[in-house]
């Protein structure tokens, strides 16, 4: 079940080969599963969503620049 919490410092992404993509400061939905976290963003027609390792989103909630989940 998706759960809220914040980007509140630098996350990036890579979608396939491409750059680096920032996500947003601001809040977010993220979906647990064992080996990766689903983080989506956005409304309407601005809604983005990716998917990263579980190791990287824990890396990120260690740093402090994602919030934990609030359920």
């Amino acid at each position: 079940m998706p759960a809220n919490a914040q980007v509140i410092g630098d996350v990036e992404y890579r979608a396939g080969d491409g750059p680096l993509i920032q996500i947003p400061k601001g809040p977010v939905e993220i979906d647990l599963a064992a080996d990766s976290a689903v983080i989506s963003w956005g409304e309407g027609n601005a809604a983005q969503v990716t998917a990263i390792p579980m190791s990287e989103y824990r890396r990120f909630v260690e740093e402090g620049v994602i919030t934990e989940p609030k359920p």
